[in-house]
């Protein structure tokens, strides 16, 4: 069965992409070790109180994040046959929980239900080729852009979660952001693990060992582990403790109790309650938001993970993008009517790409692992940040190298291109760097009188995102908190 020239090796496409069974299994390892963060921290995003004083519940909002990326990633593999793993997406869960803890009266079902809509939204631009479209409109050079932009960001994520780079608190009296670990420092255990799997990992890839991500990912966890059990490190966060900047970034290399899953929050959402408790303008305009942000976060992540996986043909067509385009927007109805916030293509899918992985087969093992995290969330504990940081860092590389493939002697080409890979890091956004890049691409072709030149698709997105980063302005001007 497992065999070239099987059944399953036809339906995936395996060897036609260049892979084989065993790279496809460990992609699917590394990919899921990479993202399985986000069984902890999504409860830990989630977790204000709304208006009524409810919560979601820290074991609920676990158990429910788990299941969901788990079916999802496995729809994925399995209809859109691409290494892409999903999950609740960190944008989307942040701005949901800022929304609901900032306007009196919004529930969470009412807050889920908005992400709901949002994903019928997309849904219905999905199947009538809307999303397609401008997927295609957009110019190779922009593509090639977010391809760099991912890197940088995917390397940027690394870099934070193991605290090797970490934002400087205002009360430092610094215009400086962030800076090398903690005042200027680089402290803790954690942060030599960090270092340790980062120079494994290199050498690895250098020499061209097979596994040579999922190798680094195993080996830092061991050593994290060993550490911990040996010297109680403990988390840098602890509720009523004091910021401790030699601890872990968030998961502390350990063993929880088992609990069966409670995956009581599915259903729960509210379409309609935001509608009632807000009035129609405002909650629109919340939806607005949430749907600009998951159709271009998505687009922008698919095209970055497809051209590190080669699956990408001559004329720059992604295979099956339908289905893929089609699986995210379930996300984000599945997501929301969970409970979880909006799910979506995850950058760390370029662990699993990094690893060898090119087919759906991949995303198959992820999203096993991740139904199989529901009911040994132990495991999951025991890869901290630190262990998986090296991985993104090395991707990151992998996909930024692509720079050179883009026309820098075409202005109107380079600098939305620049704006659209430093922004994504910058501002921790995959869609504001592709609106800024957007905008910039319709604005400069308009200058050098080539306007003609530029897709009608491209003119409508450049406005929707005009409105997106108008959002604050439209809000103060209609008294909206």
């Amino acid at each position: 069965m497992l065999k070239q020239g099987s059944a399953l090796d036809r339906y995936f496409k395996i060897s036609e992409r260049g892979s084989n069974f065993s790279r496809e299994i460990r992609g699917g390892f590394a990919t899921f070790f990479a993202m399985s963060y986000i069984v902890v921290l999504n409860p830990l995003i989630l977790s204000v109180a709304d208006s009524s004083g409810a919560t979601l519940g820290f074991p609920a909002v676990a158990a429910v994040t788990a299941f969901v990326a788990g079916i999802l990633t496995i729809l994925m593999g399995a209809w859109a046959k691409h290494p892409f793993a999903m999950a609740t997406g960190l944008g989307v869960n942040a701005f949901v929980a800022v929304t609901v803890a900032t306007n009196p009266g919004l529930t969470w079902p009412d807050m889920m239900g908005l992400v709901v809509l949002s994903g019928v939204t997309m849904l219905i631009l999905v199947l009538t080729g809307f999303r397609t479209a401008v997927f295609k409109a957009v110019p190779d050079g922009l593509k090639t852009a977010i391809v760099v932009g991912i890197g940088l960001f995917i390397a940027l994520i690394g870099l934070v979660n193991a605290g090797f780079v970490r934002r400087i608190p205002d009360a430092a009296g610094t215009t400086v952001p962030v800076g090398l670990g903690f005042d200027g420092k680089l402290l803790g255990w954690p942060t030599l693990v960090f270092v340790f799997g980062l120079i494994l990992t290199i050498a690895l890839v250098v020499r061209k060992v097979r596994g040579a991500i999922l190798i680094g990912i195993v080996a830092s966890t061991v050593l994290a582990v060993i550490l911990e059990f040996t010297l109680h490190i403990g988390p840098s966060f602890s509720p009523g403790k004091p910021f401790n900047p030699q601890g872990w970034s968030l998961v502390a290399p350990t063993f929880t109790e088992w609990a069966a899953p409670d995956l009581s929050l599915i259903g729960k959402a509210n379409p309609i309650g935001a509608f009632e408790h807000l009035g129609f303008v405002a909650a629109t305009l919340l939806a607005f938001v949430i749907l600009l942000s998951i159709f271009f976060d998505a687009m922008g992540t698919m095209v970055g993970l497809a051209n590190e996986a080669g699956t990408v043909d001559k004329d720059g067509n992604i295979p099956d993008v339908d289905r893929v385009l089609q699986i995210d927007a379930l996300g984000a109805i599945v997501g929301g009517g969970a409970s979880v916030s909006s799910n979506q293509i995850y950058v760390e899918s370029g662990a699993g790409i990094g690893e060898g992985a090119r087919t759906g087969l991949a995303s198959i093992v992820t999203g096993l692992l991740f139904l199989v995290a529901m009911f040994f969330t132990p495991l999951i504990n025991l890869v901290p940040f630190e262990a998986v940081a090296p991985a993104l860092v090395v991707v990151g590389f992998l996909m930024v190298s692509q720079v050179g493939k883009i026309d820098w002697q075409d202005w109107g080409i380079g600098i939305p291109a620049f704006l659209t890979f430093s922004l994504m890091p910058f501002t921790y956004s995959i869609a504001n760097g592709l609106g800024a890049g957007f905008i910039a691409y319709v604005l400069i072709r308009t200058f050098q009188g080539r306007a003609r030149d530029v897709h009608p698709l491209m003119w409508a997105v450049a406005a929707a995102f005009l409105l997106f980063f108008a959002v604050g302005p439209i809000e103060q001007a209609l008294g909206i908190h």
